[in-house]
């Protein structure tokens, strides 16, 4: 008995040293690859522009740090500039965003530092993955999210959704006395409630009219935004850490994560067990390609991070536009006027196409707020970019849509007015070259939900204009955008909602 208490305690004594020794390597380790990662980014940089990125003193002029960007790229010659302290070239020149995008697509993939960045959420969805991996994703959705039964499919369930919610919520805010109402928060659930139906046939309901919380959708949003400032460390290191630890952030994280998870696997099993080969949600459909239930699940909760913050960030720049441009307003009633019946709630899909001047307005508005304000890649080997701008191995090249529709030299003098009528010839909607204006992407990732989101997008937007009037609580107060994947404001945005009486 002796012997064995004897090796026992040898036992957890040995298990403790391991533990300790292992800990220790970790700290090391994690400090040494932190230094080096110092090291190559060259903090001590004393450039204008890497000292005023790491004071934070372009504070003092810009409210937003995307508005900072605009400023320095509208000043280099080339359209380009590089962030020693970051290992980042930005870019705002169209000749260079066709180069990543297109003429040397293989050459800047999504890179690991992203894929990493987003891992625990993502998974490999198409929207963190490269490779044959993306591409039979992307194969499967352009088959489905192009054929007109889908469309047809999604565009039901948003006018439901107009229909049963959105105007019942505008509505019942306009008969209270005080009806300042958050327009950010209703287009996000508005959002969420239809991406979730189109990509599980899960209804969250959201948009009820008392406005419940949604369990998934706080963690879903929990997890977006924790995973997003991820990208805000000063090295990976340092959430890496936190992971390994379980603390902070990244205790919150896994937890929102797990949440996700749970529904989505449930999600799963009930379709499996229920038959899908009757559904029309995107979850069905990539059912009768894919057998692995962690594969499925990256792949919808992918869909369900594009479909959501974007369309949501979209309508409210919309209307945050469209209250300061009251003639822009009328001139989309006038031409719903000439293509609706005088008693049609909403538009159908057939008479949307008509609808020209829409269609620049929503346009116009995300050449000025787009909701990806700027996207990267990582080069894989040494180039030249066509404006001359040589770019490393492993360098991040980020193009930046938010500063190029500010540029002069893209859009001309009055680029920063908000003039829907810039994409219109004789009265006809007129599409500008995709890599001048990359809001959706362009070349081979050019995104695969474009049309639907702009149907749900034109959809909303022109019911909420037919039927109310919108106005800012605050007008001239210009978005402060909160750090995150998509261009959200911070603070959302207070606006007065009145019935229209005609």
């Amino acid at each position: 008995m002796e012997l064995f208490g004897y090796c026992s305690l040898w036992l957890q004594s040995f298990g403790d040293t391991l533990s300790f020794m292992f800990f220790t390597f970790t700290i090391l380790f994690s400090l040494f690859s932190l230094l080096i990662f110092v090291l190559r980014l060259k903090p001590w940089c004393q450039c204008d522009v890497c000292r005023s990125y790491l004071t934070f003193s372009w504070l003092k002029d810009f409210n937003n740090l995307c508005d900072w960007y605009t400023h320095l790229l509208a000043k280099s010659p080339t359209g380009t500039i590089h962030l020693h302290a970051l290992g980042n070239t930005v870019t705002s020149n169209p000749e260079n965003v066709e180069y990543i995008l297109k003429t040397r697509f293989d050459n800047y993939p999504k890179g690991k530092p992203f894929s990493v960045i987003l891992g625990d959420l993502l998974g490999q969805g198409i929207f963190n993955v490269d490779g044959n991996s993306w591409k039979f994703q992307r194969k499967i959705a352009s088959v489905e999210l192009g054929s007109f039964n889908f469309k047809m499919y999604a565009f039901e369930l948003v006018t439901a959704e107009i229909r049963s919610r959105l105007i019942p919520l505008l509505s019942s805010a306009a008969n209270k006395e005080n009806n300042i109402l958050d327009l950010q928060d209703v287009f996000r659930r508005f959002s969420f409630d239809n991406i979730c139906r189109f990509s599980f046939g899960l209804d969250p309901e959201c948009l009820n009219l008392n406005l419940p919380i949604s369990t998934f959708a706080t963690a879903f949003d929990l997890a977006s935004k924790l995973s997003a400032e991820r990208a805000l460390a000063p090295s990976p290191i340092v959430w890496k850490i936190k992971r390994l630890l379980n603390i902070g952030s990244e205790k919150q994280l896994k937890g929102a994560i797990k949440l996700v998870n749970e529904l989505a696997e449930t999600m799963i099993h009930q379709r499996r067990q229920m038959g899908f080969s009757s559904k029309n949600d995107l979850l069905s459909r990539f059912m009768a390609s894919i057998d692995d239930d962690k594969y499925l699940r990256d792949i919808v909760v992918s869909f369900l991070l594009a479909g959501r913050d974007t369309v949501a960030s979209g309508l409210t720049s919309f209307f945050w536009l469209l209250s300061q441009h009251p003639e822009v307003e009328s001139a989309i009633r006038n031409e719903s006027d000439k293509i609706m019946k005088p008693n049609q709630v909403l538009i159908s899909l057939e008479q949307l196409p008509e609808m020209h001047y829409l269609n620049a307005a929503v346009y116009e508005s995300m050449r000025l707020f787009p909701p990806v304000q700027f996207d990267s890649k990582f080069a894989q080997e040494d180039d030249i970019l066509p404006d001359g701008t040589f770019v490393g191995r492993g360098t991040r090249v980020t193009y930046h849509p938010y500063a190029m529709g500010r540029m002069e030299r893209i859009w001309g003098p009055d680029c920063s007015e908000f003039k829907p009528e810039r994409w219109l010839r004789n009265g006809t909607f007129v599409p500008q070259n995709p890599f001048k204006y990359p809001v959706f992407q362009a070349g081979h990732r050019v995104c695969l939900g474009k049309d639907m989101a702009l149907v749900e997008m034109k959809s909303a937007a022109l019911a909420v204009v037919r039927k109310f009037n919108i106005r800012v609580s605050d007008p001239n107060q210009a978005p402060r955008f909160a750090p995150g994947l998509t261009a959200t404001v911070s603070g959302g945005l207070p606006v007065m909602v009145q019935e229209r009486g005609d």
